[in-house]
């Protein structure tokens, strides 16, 4: 991903796109969260193997330079102009900075008995001003007009509360709650009187972030957004809403049927900040059920793998055979945005999955989130070893992960699903078009299939008659992302 993919010499993935980028940054440092946890693996009692820890120090340095040299390739003004859910990403990759730093510099202090901080610690307050700033900015698309509440997805198009921006506002909204120091710096908010002088300076632990987190999860619990296999649907229109009746019916009751794998994903963290932040079990019941629901989807059957390749090779509604799949990628199509859909689950599964607070009351709740979260590195592991079969010569991942020498069937979307995330032009129907938008708007905001083709990455040889991940954009930097993530998940899981 980083040696083929991220151009050092601007500090970015040139292929990516504003929001994979951001989301490929943040799987850099969720991997070096996992990398430098190899010295929780090694008892204090004994010695650590000093050429092993060097080497895992230089490789934490390498990538960790990557994260610092995106942080100033970032497209930030760009992004501030985008979608909701564009600039929530840009919160969860910095703060996931944040996180990493602070960790990884408490583990030298205590292992290598360092009395100076690692050089990473200077850089924590550029990373948390930027999530500060585009959580501020996010903030906006809470609106309690329509359907009583919820995020709208976009403010460039007509009111849509879909499921992804609203999870991200969960996840980053307790994000801030537990994991930013705080911010002295004033900028933007001197030259914006609207938001007003009491956002300088900004404190740690400041409770409307959690109380934002714990009313936006309480709106989306009961927003009817989950279809029949408990999975979490694309999102509401609000019938007759338009330029003149701003209102409509002001209720969400036109539900688009679009199921993807990253909107079961990202509301996982969001529940296990929520869960450490208020000692709520709620939210861990709620996480394990809907984890349960995605592998139930994908036909997994249970941990004898005889018994998982003798599964029903059907669509069971996101996956067939136990391995994780969205609709574009059987057939090779999958936009870019799709491409990065699977890794963002898995990443998104190893934050709800990391062991609660030893100040946890409930002992076992504790012990059963660990066991629970253990029988799913089994599945974890095995969509990993799925991915690993289906590299290409060179060792790149593909998005589809399933098996290539079966009978793939065609699967057809549920009834009433709009797939827009793979194609822009239902934009242009009467669903989305009630208020103008521009053509360079809609190529900016979902690329069209000759720009997809264009950032294609540059050695991508010419696919067989059954290469379905050599078709279309092909294997892309948003495929490696996948690839690590489901890696990491395999990996975590089973050590937890």
């Amino acid at each position: 991903m980083q040696d083929e993919y991220f151009a050092v010499w601007i500090g970015a993935w040139p292929t990516a796109i504003d929001w994979t980028a951001a989301v490929v940054n943040t799987v850099v440092t969720s991997t070096l969260i996992t990398l430098s946890g190899y010295w929780h693996y090694v008892p204090r009692t004994e010695s650590l193997d000093q050429s092993v820890t060097a080497q895992i120090e230089d490789q934490i340095n390498l990538y960790f330079a990557h994260n610092t040299a995106f942080y100033f390739a970032e497209n930030a003004f760009n992004i501030r102009n985008e979608a909701y859910d564009d600039m929530l990403w840009v919160v969860l990759e910095w703060l996931e900075s944040v996180k990493f730093v602070n960790e990884y510099s408490a583990l030298r202090h205590l292992r290598l008995q360092t009395i100076c901080d690692w050089h990473g610690t200077q850089y924590i307050a550029a990373f948390s001003h930027r999530a500060r700033v585009f959580h501020d900015l996010a903030s906006r698309g809470w609106d309690k007009k329509l359907c009583g509440g919820g995020m709208t997805w976009n403010p460039h198009l007509i009111p849509y509360k879909n499921a992804i921006t609203n999870q991200l506002f969960i996840s980053a909204s307790v994000g801030m709650y537990l994991y930013f120091p705080g911010d002295r710096n004033g900028s933007p908010y001197l030259a914006n009187e609207e938001r007003g002088s009491d956002h300088i300076p900004a404190k740690p632990h400041d409770q409307r972030y959690l109380n934002a987190a714990v009313e936006a999860y309480a709106w989306l619990k009961h927003s009817d957004m989950t279809n029949e296999l408990g999975l979490y649907v694309d999102g509401f229109h609000i019938t007759d809403w338009s330029q003149k009746n701003t209102t409509g019916t002001g209720k969400c009751d036109e539900r688009n049927e679009m199921v993807f794998t990253y909107n079961q994903g990202v509301i996982l963290s969001g529940l296990r900040g929520l869960v450490e932040a208020t000692g709520e079990t709620e939210y861990l019941e709620d996480g394990h059920q809907l984890v349960r629901n995605v592998m139930n989807a994908t036909g997994w059957k249970g941990s004898d793998e005889a018994t998982v390749n003798a599964a029903d090779a059907t669509w069971q509604g996101l996956g067939r055979s136990g391995i994780l799949e969205d609709y574009c990628d059987h057939t090779g199509d999958c936009s870019q945005d799709s491409q990065t859909f699977k890794g963002i689950y898995f990443d998104h599964l190893v934050r709800f999955c990391q062991p609660l607070p030893e100040r946890f009351a409930r002992r076992d709740l504790v012990v059963l989130h660990r066991q629970s979260c253990r029988a799913y590195g089994i599945w974890a592991e095995y969509n990993a070893q799925a991915a690993l079969q289906n590299r290409d010569d060179k060792g790149r991942f593909g998005s589809f992960w399933g098996n290539l020498s079966a009978t793939i069937t065609s699967v057809r979307l549920p009834q009433g699903a709009i797939d827009y995330r793979n194609h822009k032009d239902s934009l242009r129907t009467d669903t989305w078009n009630r208020m103008p938008v521009s053509e360079g708007f809609l190529s900016q905001l979902l690329p069209t299939i000759e720009r997809k083709m264009q950032n294609a990455h540059h050695g991508r040889r010419k696919f067989e008659a059954n290469g379905i991940n050599d078709k279309g954009r092909g294997r892309t930097v948003e495929t490696q992302s996948s690839g690590l993530s489901v890696l990491r998940a395999s990996w975590e899981l089973n050590n937890l």
